[in-house]
């Protein structure tokens, strides 16, 4: 029934409802005079939302005739979609006004993407899946170049435009060959077609698609867009594009992956394992020479995704639960890493090279260490979590017998943690100079600490995602 229907995806009508109501409102009120406040209430609301997803939902429910998917699997990724977007958007109200970017807009077309983020992960048919997908794409296309009177932040959004025009035309080409060969569009009827025996047809759809997904995570060889969009958008921006987005992708990722094929494990193995060896070693290896740090972070989210996708690409139960658990842990980084970022200033204006951090730890030992933390986890050092985090998708990819890509994953790491400790030694033994300003804004400060704290006390149980993540893999390799 239509009810039951409405009903099962009550969350997305309930946010999509919220933007057009505030953006309306937004209109009569003002507009750009409303617009902290609008920010400060659509990050309680994400915050209210997520709360409520994780602990109301049970079972799996299906609405649509199958369009739509309401697991654990959809349900895990959401909550870290909602409390990420509302965790940047509270950094990023204080420094938007202060440069004057907070337009009321800015909140609204975050809400819009993550509608499109929350139908993506639940997606179970192709249509739904492009709905989701172009209704985030879109939104952020827009306040990627946010910043109107910088050629660099025009720049960032026509590139991410054009760039995401072909990977949304390649995704399209792939789900036109997969439901001509499957005959529906229906994540159900395409795992019945392929069966055990792939055909030629649906082989090439699949692999379309895939290059599709692999740039909306911004994995190699589709990850041109990266450096440019991180650097060029307003750094509040690039921080939820290193966050929501990249949760969101990898879901929909392995959704279909394992809901349209997942009777062909073998022959999808091989080309994520292809993905996730190019990105771990374009992230670690390119990373190296960067000197502004929001390109730095471009590039290590290409690495991160690369450790992501390894996990992805066991195919197993434990390897979408390492999957989901690294999702999780690499947000959790980001925004303290971001929060650190947003208050690199000196006199008003942003500092983005890595030697203005030179000798930090002697003016700001705390902010020093809590970095040192995160570039510690980062890097994958133990005992902070993001070890935990690696050795989960390298254990999940050693019990499918992909030796050989935890082998190269881990000399990639290692590679990687070159520049994450660089940054290190710039705070407590590089050169004597100005430096940047001391100030930093309390909710920033709240989100640097309290991430440090987390990568360093939530190693011991992973901060209780362990249960919830298992449940999630559960749901969607069945």
């Amino acid at each position: 029934m239509i009810s039951q229907d409405l009903q099962i995806v009550l969350p997305e009508i309930f946010l999509a409802i919220f933007a057009m109501v505030t953006l309306v409102g937004a209109v009569y009120t003002g507009k750009d005079k409303t617009a902290s406040l609008l920010t400060w209430v659509t990050a309680a609301v994400f915050v209210i939302l997520g709360l409520l997803i994780a602990v109301n939902g049970e079972g799996t429910r299906v609405a649509f005739d199958g369009m739509y998917v309401d697991d654990a699997f959809s349900r895990f990724a959401k909550v870290v979609i909602l409390f990420s977007a509302a965790a940047v958007l509270a950094m990023s109200q204080e420094y938007m006004s202060r440069r004057g970017l907070l337009r009321f807009e800015y909140p609204v077309l975050v809400s819009l993407s993550v509608v499109g983020m929350m139908v993506m992960v639940s997606a179970g048919d192709l249509m739904a899946l492009y709905m989701g997908l172009e209704l985030q794409s879109l939104a952020l296309y827009v306040i990627a170049s946010l910043r109107r009177d910088s050629v660099k932040s025009t720049e960032a959004g026509l590139k991410y435009f054009v760039l995401g025009a072909l990977s949304s035309g390649l995704l399209l080409y792939g789900a036109s060959l997969t439901y001509g060969f499957a005959g529906t569009t229906l994540f159900s009827g395409i795992i019945e077609a392929t069966g055990h025996d792939i055909s030629i047809g649906l082989l090439f759809g699949l692999v379309f698609m895939f290059a599709g997904f692999a740039f909306k995570v911004s994995a190699a060889p589709f990850h041109m867009w990266t450096p440019d969009v991180y650097e060029g958008s307003p750094t509040p921006v690039t921080a939820f594009f290193a966050t929501a987005p990249k949760v969101a992708a990898m879901g929909l990722f392995a959704r279909v992956a394992f809901d349209a094929f997942g009777g062909t494990v073998g022959d999808w193995q091989q080309i994520i394992s292809l993905i996730a060896l190019l990105s771990m070693y374009v992230g670690a290896i390119a990373a190296i020479g960067q000197r502004n740090i929001k390109r730095l972070m471009a590039y290590s989210s290409i690495a991160h995704m690369g450790f992501a996708l390894m996990g992805l690409a066991a195919g197993t139960v434990a390897g979408v639960e390492a999957m989901l658990i690294y999702m999780a842990i690499y947000v959790t980084m980001n925004i303290g890493t971001f929060a650190f970022i947003l208050s690199m200033e000196k006199d008003g204006q942003p500092m983005m090279d890595i030697s203005s951090l030179n000798m930090l730890s002697r003016k700001e030992p705390a902010k020093a260490w809590a970095l040192l933390f995160l570039m510690f986890s980062l890097a994958g050092v133990p005992p902070f979590i993001g070890f935990f985090g690696k050795f989960g998708v390298f254990r999940a990819a050693v019990d499918s017998g992909l030796f050989w890509l935890v082998v190269l994953g881990g000399i990639a790491s290692v590679i990687g943690a070159f520049y994450y400790l660089r940054i290190v030694f710039f705070m407590f033994f590089g050169k004597e100079n100005d430096g940047l300003d001391v100030k930093m804004n309390p909710v920033l400060w709240v989100a640097l600490m309290g991430s440090a704290a987390v990568v360093l006390v939530g190693a011991a149980n992973l901060f209780g995602i362990v249960p919830a993540a298992a449940a999630a893999a559960q749901a969607l390799v069945n």
